[in-house]
C-alpha cells in the first residue's frame, strides 16, 4: 500500500515545498536534540517513508518521483547546517556544545509524553533507567577509547548508520554519540568543505541504515511502542549527561580557556546560559510538534 498523496497529481509548488521539508530534515539529522525522524513525523512524511522502503516494489516510479525533492533537500540541509557547525565549533566549541546538549533537554519532557502515549509501566521505566545508566557508564568510562578514534573510512560509515537511524527513529538524535567521539565537528568541516572522503561514506552508511532498518523499525514501534520509546529515551538521557564529564569538562581547560579569550567564571556562565536558551528553545518546539504532528 502506498500514501494517496504520492498518487496525487505533482505541481512544481508541492515539489518545492517537498524540498523545503527535506531540507529541514536534514538540518534535523544533524542538529542535536533534533532528529530527522521527529520533523518527517511532523511533516506528515515519516509513515509514507516506512511503507515505501518497505515495500519499495510498490509503485516505485511514482513513489521515487515524489520522494526526490525530499532526498535533495536532506542532503542540501545537511550541507548547509555544517558550515554553521564548522564555524561554532571552533573557538567556542564548549559553549555551542552546551547549547546542544540544552536543544536535548528541551525535548526531554516531549519524549516523555510521547514514550507514554500507549501506556507506561514499571517495566518500561526499568528499561528507561536501565538504558540510561548503562549508557551513560559505557560513554564515561569508554572515553580513552573514544578519544583514540581517527577519522577514517569505517568511523564516518559509522556516523552516517548513526545519522540514519535518526531518520528512521522519531526522537533519536545521533548527534550526542558523533559529539562524544570526537566526529561531530569533523564531520561538518568534511561536509561543508564537499570533502568525498567524508561524504561518500557518511552516505553509503545513512543510506544502508535506512533500508535495512526501516521495515523493522516500522515492526518494533507497531508491536513494542512504549518499551521502544522508553529504550530511546533513556538512551538519550545517558549519552547526554555523559557529555558533561567528557567533553564539556575537559575542554575547559587554561589553554583552551586562553585561546577563546575568556576567564573560567565567564566560561562557565555562558556555558549555563547557552544550555538554558537551548533547552527553553527546544522545548518551544516541542510544542509546535505536539500541535501539528498528525499522529
Amino acid at each position: 500500500m502506498t500514501d494517496d498523496r504520492i498518487l496525487e497529481k505533482d505541481s512544481p509548488s508541492k515539489w518545492l515545498i517537498r524540498l523545503i521539508k527535506g531540507i529541514a530534515i536534514g538540518v534535523g539529522a544533524i542538529l542535536p536534540g533534533l532528529s530527522g525522524g521527529v520533523l518527517a513525523v511532523i511533516f506528515n512524511l515519516y509513515e509514507p517513508i516506512l511503507r515505501f522502503l518497505g515495500n519499495m516494489r510498490v509503485n516505485f516510479r511514482k513513489n521515487m518521483l515524489y520522494f526526490i525533492p525530499v532526498g535533495l533537500g536532506t542532503g542540501l540541509g545537511i550541507i548547509l547546517f555544517s558550515l554553521f557547525v564548522e564555524k561554532a565549533f571552533g573557538q567556542y566549541a564548549t559553549l555551542f556544545t552546551c547549547l546542544f546538549i540544552g536543544f536535548v533537554a528541551g525535548t526531554l519532557p516531549m519524549l516523555f509524553r510521547t514514550a507514554g502515549k500507549e501506556g507506561r509501566h514499571n517495566s518500561d521505566l526499568t528499561i528507561l533507567i536501565g538504558a540510561a545508566v548503562i549508557v551513560l557508564i559505557v560513554m564515561v568510562f569508554g572515553g580513552s577509547m573514544a578519544a583514540q578514534i581517527t577519522p577514517s573510512f569505517s568511523p564516518w560509515l559509522l556516523s552516517g548508520a548513526l545519522i540514519g537511524l535518526g531518520v528512521i527513529i522519531p526522537g533519536l538524535s545521533p548527534s550526542n554519540f558523533l559529539i562524544y567521539l570526537g566526529l561531530y565537528d569533523k564531520m561538518a568541516a568534511g561536509i561543508s568543505a564537499l570533502n568525498l572522503g567524508v561524504i561518500i561514506p557518511l552516505a553509503v552508511g545513512l543510506i544502508l541504515c535506512v533500508l535495512l532498518f526501516a521495515k523493522g523499525s516500522n515492526w518494533l514501534f507497531n508491536h513494542h511502542y512504549s518499551k521502544m520509546y522508553h529504550l530511546i529515551l533513556g538512551t538519550v538521557i545517558g549519552s547526554s549527561l555523559a557529555i558533561f564529564p567528557t567533553v564539556v569538562l575537559p575542554s575547559l581547560t587554561a589553554q583552551n580557556l586562553v585561546e577563546s579569550g575568556m576567564t573560567l567564571p565567564v566560561a562557565l556562565f555562558l556555558s549555563v546560559l547557552m544550555f538554558i536558551v537551548g533547552a527553553i528553545f527546544s522545548f518551544w518546539f516541542s510544542n509546535v510538534e505536539a500541535r501539528y504532528s498528525v499522529e
